[in-house]
């Protein structure tokens, strides 16, 4: 059995792996199945970067354009910082790999440094990395061929991203907006979603900004936020997108100290965090940890306890 059909019961809210800063490059054909340890790069730089990347927090990720495409030996470099407000990402271009070198990546966790030009709109990375795990390619490929006829600028095949056993997984930059198990449809919604700078919820695993629990918690409000739009007192549907909930940077999350007597349950208490809407409003969200049946995690594998952050409890507080 494929791991994606092997976690269908998995809830996706969660389940984005937390990355702040980003180094996508440019590199067509073939990759291993690690971006470092197969020296995909090349040994002469690989080191380096992994160390330097490393240093900074920032992920090293491959990209490239779908489909069969001839390589003219200028690459293309988009660097990002996903953060909960003041997200950015720029572009630029190189010649030679260990131009790379140059970069001080630590840069990648401030404002943006005017390495490159601005990305306005937002690049869409979808993981098609088949030789670290099949569902990526079998699932994500067809959804990157669907949004680059729509989107021929922004869309990117990339390296492993975490949680392909959610494939097709797809995310936004500079957001960090982390998407699994969509279809040619509810990727295309997304993304004009995005566009609108609003958040598409079909699909949607979490902000990479954020620890699971914080993730756990902005989906819950923006479902509870989205629900509450979706129905006037007259009981009939707003105006605007019913799945949109509140926009990309309407809400900020923060860890919150809980204790025992606030859980339901403190023996599966996962944590909390509050939730702030930029017009005042705070909810309270206590998280649980759930535990499921042993499944693989990655095509092949042998089974492995299964256990997901799920959302226990909202509050609003006063």
């Amino acid at each position: 059995m494929p791991c994606s059909a092997a976690a269908l019961e998995i809830p996706l809210p969660g389940s984005a792996t937390r990355i702040t800063g980003w180094l996508c490059i440019e590199q067509p054909g073939a990759w291993g199945r690690d971006v470092i340890g197969d020296e995909v790069l090349g040994p002469e730089i690989t080191a380096d970067l992994a160390a330097r990347t490393k240093a900074a927090h920032v992920r090293p990720t491959l990209i490239r354009r779908p489909g069969r495409n001839e390589f003219t030996g200028v690459r293309t470099v988009l660097i990002a910082s996903s953060r909960p407000r003041g997200s950015w990402c720029e572009r630029f271009e190189i010649t030679d790999l260990k131009e790379l070198l140059d970069l001080d990546l630590h840069l990648l966790n401030g404002p943006a440094p005017g390495i490159g030009v601005s990305v306005p709109e937002p690049p869409i990375l979808v993981c098609a990395h088949g030789k670290r795990d099949q569902c990526c390619a079998r699932l994500g490929r067809p959804i990157a061929a669907s949004l680059i006829e729509e989107y021929p600028a922004r869309v990117w095949e990339c390296s492993h991203t975490g949680g392909h056993r959610f494939a097709p997984a797809v995310i936004q930059l500079p957001s960090g907006l982390t998407y699994g198990r969509l279809d040619a449809d509810s990727a295309r919604a997304m993304v004009a979603a995005a566009d609108r700078g609003e958040v598409s919820l079909t699909g949607f695993r979490g902000r990479s900004c954020y620890t699971p629990v914080e993730q756990v918690a902005e989906v819950a409000v923006r479902q509870l936020i989205s629900d509450e739009s979706y129905t006037s007192g007259a009981g009939q549907p707003a105006a605007g997108d019913a799945d949109a909930g509140a926009l990309i940077d309407d809400l900020v999350v923060t860890a919150t100290d809980i204790d025992s007597a606030t859980a339901r349950d403190p023996a599966t208490c996962a944590g909390a965090a509050t939730v702030t809407h930029r017009d005042g409003r705070r909810w309270l969200v206590t998280a649980r940890t759930v535990a499921y049946a042993p499944r693989q995690a990655s095509c092949g594998a042998g089974p492995k306890p299964a256990t997901a952050v799920v959302a226990d409890r909202i509050r609003l507080l006063p």
